[in-house]
C-alpha cells in the first residue's frame, strides 16, 4: 500500500501539469480533505498507509483536478476572510483579492455603529458574511437572482452563526423595495462577454451568469451605479470591485451619476480592484 508521503508526491506531479498552480499544496488539501484530517496530519504522519478505498476516492480526485476543475469544487469549501464558506457551481470562487473590499467597507463602517448595509449579487454569502463577522452590530442584506447561490449563503450564515446577515432573492436592488443603506457593496460580473479567459482555467467552471457582463463588462455596474442613487442614505458610499482596467470608466461612471468622493483602490498586487463612491445629495 502507498504511505501518506508517496502518493503525494505522485499527486503532485500529475497536478503539476496543469498551469499556474501550487501543485504540492493542492494534493495536500485534497488529501487532507478525504482524510477528513487537517493538513498538519499528513506532515506528522508521512509514512502511514493508506487504505485501499481512501486511495481509490483520492486518486479520483486528483483526475478532476488534472481536468481543470477548481479545488473549490472539488471539496465544496473555500475560506474567505478566515471564515470557512460551503461553495457549489451555482456560486463564484471568492477570491483573496475580493477581500480588499471587506477591508475598505471596515474602513468607512464606525465600530459600534448600527449600518444597514446590502451585499448585490452575493453569491456564497462571502462579503456579506466577513462583514457582519466584523460588525456585529449592522445588519447585512444579501441579494442574488440565483435560488441556488441563495441556499448555498443561507446555509453560510446558519453554520457560521451569523444572524445579523440574511439573503433575498432577487437582481440587485429589485427585492429591496424602498429600503435606503448606510453602505452597498458588490462584486458584480465585470469580465467582457468576449473574453477569451471565459474559456481558461477554472472560470470554464464557474457559473457564467456571475462572470460575464455584456461586450465590455460594465453592464452590471452601470445598472446598479445608477439604480444605487435611491436606495442610499445621504451619505452613504457604494462600494464597487470591477477588473484591473476599468478603473477610469467606472470611475466616469460614479461621476457621472453625481456620486463625490469617488476613489479607486488598488490591491495587494498594485492592480486596480474597486472604486467607491459617496451619495451625498438629498433624496
Amino acid at each position: 500500500m502507498s504511505t501518506i508521503k508517496e502518493t503525494l508526491l505522485t499527486a503532485s506531479a500529475k497536478i503539476n501539469q496543469l498551469p499556474d498552480v501550487s501543485a504540492k499544496l493542492e494534493a495536500e488539501i485534497l488529501l487532507a480533505y478525504i482524510l477528513e484530517k487537517p493538513r498538519s496530519f499528513l506532515y506528522t504522519w508521512p509514512e502511514r498507509s493508506l487504505e485501499p478505498h481512501l486511495l481509490d476516492q483520492y486518486q479520483t480526485l486528483v483526475q478532476r483536478r488534472c481536468q481543470g476543475e477548481p479545488i473549490a469544487y472539488i471539496t465544496g469549501q473555500r475560506e474567505f476572510w478566515g471564515l470557512p464558506l460551503t461553495v457549489s457551481r451555482a456560486t463564484l470562487i471568492p477570491r483573496p483579492e475580493t477581500e480588499r473590499l471587506v477591508e475598505i467597507a471596515l474602513e468607512k463602517i464606525p465600530t459600534g455603529e448600527s449600518w444597514l448595509i446590502a451585499d448585490l449579487g452575493t453569491g456564497s454569502g462571502a462579503l456579506a458574511l466577513a462583514i457582519a463577522s466584523e460588525r456585529p452590530l449592522c445588519q447585512i442584506v444579501g441579494t442574488d437572482i440565483s435560488s441556488a447561490a441563495l441556499a448555498v449563503a443561507k446555509e453560510n450564515g446558519q453554520r457560521l452563526n451569523l444572524t445579523n446577515a440574511c439573503f433575498i432573492q432577487g437582481r440587485w436592488f429589485e427585492p429591496l423595495k424602498d429600503r435606503h443603506f448606510d453602505l452597498v457593496v458588490s462584486n458584480p460580473p465585470y469580465v467582457a462577454s468576449n473574453d477569451p479567459h471565459l474559456q481558461e482555467g477554472d472560470l470554464r467552471f464557474e457559473p457564467r451568469q456571475a462572470l460575464s457582463a455584456g461586450p465590455d463588462g460594465l453592464e452590471a455596474i452601470r445598472e446598479i451605479i445608477t439604480s444605487a442613487k435611491t436606495h442610499l442614505k445621504p451619505g452613504a458610499w457604494l462600494m464597487l470591485e470591477h477588473g484591473y482596467d476599468q478603473g477610469d470608466s467606472v470611475i466616469t461612471l460614479f461621476k457621472e451619476n453625481g456620486f463625490n468622493h469617488v476613489f479607486c483602490y488598488r490591491d495587494y498586487a498594485a492592480r486596480e480592484r474597486a472604486t467607491v463612491g459617496q451619495w451625498i445629495v438629498k433624496f
